[in-house]
């Protein structure tokens, strides 16, 4: 059996747009006005599209110490004195005529901190930003075009269907009457905050919006927090006790390969009023925090998208076409992006300076996108953009691709504390310029006659008028009418004749013929009196009519009195409602800073009380502390003052045990050169016993440094001077000692650092033909061959030996001097008490009289004590190396 190969899945090939034309970004700066008056700016506009940046001191860029200006261009730049509604006309205006002409448009603002961003998008009572105008726009637009609620539906990926009546009217019913109760709107009282945005002489409507189709508007609201995405309409349970955490939300992919957020709550309203109320109840929900520079800092991307449903009406221009194909769904999404911040600056902490760092990287994320998509555009590369790296650019990666319109304000602050942050800010938005968007495909036009709609309302009125004319049936019920007449008159009688002399038949026929006439004729007599009654009383009526007119018009006048009247009377009413909602929201706002001063009071005197509790703890720690501490030094003091006078006392011991030592060996070098010797070998020197008291046990003797040992050429002569001329003696036995290698012809180096000390020992190290230095130069080694270093440290038992450490000097391929390590000598000085001499047996035949040599052989034998270590030698820096004589045949 051949197993298949299994196949890989094919990689669907990315999303192209049909239309080759491209548009670039739109990009607009506004810049917004000093808080104090005497700040200095750094900002000037130039013209109605370029700015200037003056850098202020401390920020010079140039190599000659000028102050670099720098300028940037825009599609337009707002000056601190523009509107809202200036600002509107050029920026969103465009992008709502294609909303509603089935294109797709993406809008955000973008700038450091306190530059003005939520104030452009949302606005203020009065001063209504971007959004609240868009939204009255729209509906401006569409409003006597509107499909019923739920007629269209949404599927919950990204689509829309349509329900004929009867299911919309079904749902409604359901929805309004079980799941949501529908609140009386007419006394319902709005919100102070999102009252009159807009006035009635600043609105806006849409040319060219297609009668022949019905509209219906959907909105969802989403922030990205810490790129998370949380749905800010979605109702949760409130619980006291256990409040429940808002879910996230994940982006998906529909058919069309738009992005979208999956199950995110899209409501259906049908006026602006409905829709910013929906806006404000998730504005209220959103993110935001105090911080050192914004008072109501936004901690997270917030976005409204704005989904717009039309669909054509059937061929009688009555109902709307149940076709899911002929849905053209349009969305407009309005960004209010979390501004960049230093936390140098803001002074955040703890969790802001979490949010801080994830609004950083999403913001830098969206310059790499825009970045890399300049780079593809302008160099004809293709590297992959990194749209997947952040929930912002991922979202919105569509309208970078071609669906949709793409335009994006800047907000500066002209303040000089936010000229380093100003000045990247610019460089992104003279660098996004630079990205050109594809233009959306316009969408087919469905094959119906256009028209439909004011036909049919022109046929219903017009049937509308003949009802209320006639009073009556109209015109096809008229023959049903002639027909009760005919019916009401005398039957006709038979007429067949069957006799050519039959005389009844016709008779009978011609009397009928003259009773329906006579009757007809009384008909027309009595239509004729109820004519000319009905005439009189018309001109009656009319009489009436007329003279009520004139009464009806006087009435008039005097209500167009009472209107003025009451129209002054409501204007004045509105100017004090406006006035008092006005001061509702002043007091709101002062209610909020209240809180959150509130809040920071409390925040600070919870943390000042917890950091006295901790100063108190650390003080009572201190002061234990001291106690024991106090206690510590004074048992440590006694004890060492106990160790220091034991440590006194053995040291003297020590030396008075040294000096015992020196003047034993001094006494017997004495004796050694004045006494006699025999012919043969000389005689010991006799111990002198009487006279002083026994010395203590003899210790073994210290063994010199090399500092006090002297060398071989100086202890020569030395014993040569010491022989008594005039007796012939024997040459002495000279202990085996290795000579040592410093002792050669060479050249040496001598390196005595400062630092080391004067033992003051007898032996000390002398090499001939040397330069003395303290620190090793490159000079000094030229100048010689060989190389020693005289180093002292501490041994194990304490005291301080001294090691020689030789090398040879070599020349190195670059010119200089090198060293090569190649032998050490160890020199230790043992300060110990000395013990009692044992005698020997040839000392004890030497006291009887018997010459021998064991006497001088024993000094020779203490004094030659030494040591020594070569360079891979098996005796380490702590052994001992006593070098005996041997005795020569006589």
């Amino acid at each position: 059996m051949i197993r298949q190969a299994k196949g890989r899945t094919p990689r669907r090939p990315p999303k192209k747009p049909s239309n080759t034309q491209k548009d670039p970004v739109g990009v607009y700066c506004r810049v917004r006005p000093l808080g104090v008056e005497d700040e200095e700016c750094c900002i000037e506009v130039i013209s109605s599209s370029t700015i200037q940046l003056h850098a202020p001191e401390g920020f010079k860029t140039n190599r000659n110490g000028e102050y670099k200006e720098t300028q940037y261009s825009f599609k337009k730049v707002f000056g601190v004195s523009i509107s809202q509604m200036e600002l509107f006309e050029y920026v969103a205006k465009p992008l709502v005529d294609d909303l509603v002409h089935g294109r797709n448009g993406l809008l955000f603002t973008y700038g450091v901190t306190g530059s003005g961003k939520t104030f452009t998008m949302t606005g203020s009572p009065g001063q209504g930003g971007l959004l609240p105008r868009s939204l009255d726009m729209i509906f401006n637009s569409i409003g006597p075009y509107q499909a019923k609620r739920y007629v269209f539906k949404t599927d919950d990926k990204n689509g829309m269907e349509v329900q004929n009546e009867v299911d919309a009217l079904l749902e409604r019913q359901k929805r309004e009457n079980v799941s949501f109760p529908k609140p009386s709107s007419s006394k319902q009282r709005s919100d102070p905050e999102i009252a009159d945005m807009i006035k009635s002489e600043e609105a806006y409507k849409t040319e060219g919006v297609d009668e022949d189709s019905s509209y219906s508007v959907f909105v969802s609201y989403i922030e990205i927090y810490n790129n998370y995405i949380y749905d800010l309409l979605e109702e949760n349970q409130e619980d006291a006790i256990k409040p429940k955490a808002p879910q996230s939300k994940t982006l998906r992919e529909d058919q069309n390969h738009n992005m979208y957020v999956s199950g995110c709550m899209e409501v259906e309203v049908k006026s602006a009023e409905e829709a910013f109320q929906v806006f404000w109840r998730g504005q209220k929900k959103r993110k935001v925090a105090n911080t050192r520079l914004n008072r109501e800092s936004s901690r997270s991307h917030s976005v409204l998208i704005i989904k717009l449903a039309q669909a054509p009406l059937d061929a009688d221009g009555d109902n709307i076409l149940q076709d899911r194909n002929q849905v053209t769904v349009s969305q407009l999404c309005l960004v209010d992006l979390a501004g960049s911040e230093r936390t140098g600056r803001t002074g955040a902490e703890g969790t802001r300076i979490r949010e801080a760092g994830n609004i950083n990287q999403s913001l830098l994320n969206l310059r790499t996108c825009i970045e890399i998509l300049r780079e593809n555009q302008m160099c004809g590369t293709n590297r992959m953009v990194p749209y997947r790296d952040s929930k912002v650019t991922h979202l919105f990666k569509n309208y970078f691709d071609g669906e949709g319109k793409v335009r994006m304000v800047v907000c500066v602050n002209p303040k000089v504390d936010d000229y380093e942050e100003t000045l990247l800010v610019m460089r992104f938005a003279e660098m996004t310029q630079e990205v050109e968007v594809a233009r959306p495909v316009d969408r087919p036009i469905c094959g119906f006659t256009p028209g439909r709609r004011h036909r049919n309302q022109a046929f219903k009125e017009e049937l509308s008028r003949k009802l209320d004319e006639r009073g009556g049936p109209i015109d096809k019920d008229v023959p049903s009418v002639i027909n009760h007449l005919v019916q009401s008159l005398p039957p006709l009688p038979s007429s067949e004749l069957t006799d050519p002399h039959d005389d009844i038949t016709l008779p009978r026929l011609i009397e009928a013929l003259q009773n329906r006439h006579r009757i007809r004729q009384m008909m027309i007599d009595e239509y004729n009196n109820a004519a000319n009654r009905m005439k009189s009383m018309l001109h009656d009526l009319d009489k009436n009519h007329i003279s009520k007119d004139d009464l009806i018009h006087e009435q008039n006048g005097k209500l167009a009195d009472k209107d003025k009247i009451i129209q002054n009377n409501k204007m004045e009413l509105e100017r004090l409602e406006k006035k008092n909602r006005m001061q509702e929201h002043k007091i709101d706002i002062l209610q909020k800073t209240t809180k959150i001063y509130e809040d920071d009071k409390r925040s600070m005197k919870y943390e000042l009380e917890t950091r006295e509790q901790k100063l108190q703890r650390e003080q009572t720690d201190k002061k234990r502390m001291e106690q024991r501490m106090h206690g510590v030094v004074t048992d440590t003091q006694h004890k060492w003052a106990k160790e220091c006078d034991r440590r006194v006392n053995a040291m003297q011991l020590e030396m008075q045990n040294k000096l015992w030592v020196k003047d034993e060996k001094l006494k017997q070098l004495k004796a050694i050169v004045t006494d006699g010797k025999t012919p043969g070998r000389p005689d010991p020197p006799p111990r002198q016993t009487h006279g002083r008291p026994d010395p203590p046990p003899r210790q073994t003797p210290q063994r010199p440094s090399r500092e006090e040992r002297p060398s071989r050429e100086e202890r020569l002569p030395a014993k040569r001077s010491a022989s008594p001329s005039p007796v012939p003696t024997a040459t002495p036995v000279r202990p085996l000692h290795r000579r040592s290698r410093s002792a050669g012809g060479e050249k040496w180096v001598d390196h005595k650092p400062l630092s080391n000390l004067d033992l003051g020992t007898v032996l000390q190290p002398v090499i001939p033909n040397s330069i003395q230095v303290s620190s090793a130069s490159e000079k000094a080694l030229s100048k010689c061959d060989r190389y020693v270093l005289t180093h002292q440290e501490i041994a194990s038992d304490g005291e301080i030996q001294t090691k020689l450490i030789k090398g040879e000097v070599m020349k190195t391929r670059g010119g200089g001097q090198a060293v090569q390590f190649t032998d050490i000598e160890t020199l230790r000085q043992e300060l110990t008490s000395v013990p009692r001499r044992k005698r020997k047996s040839s000392e004890g035949e030497a006291a009887r009289g018997a010459g021998t040599d064991g006497a001088w052989t024993d000094v020779e034998t203490r004094c030659s004590v030494a040591l020594e270590m070569r360079a891979g030698s098996n005796m380490g820096p702590g052994f001992e190396h006593h070098v005996i004589n041997k005795r020569r045949k006589p």
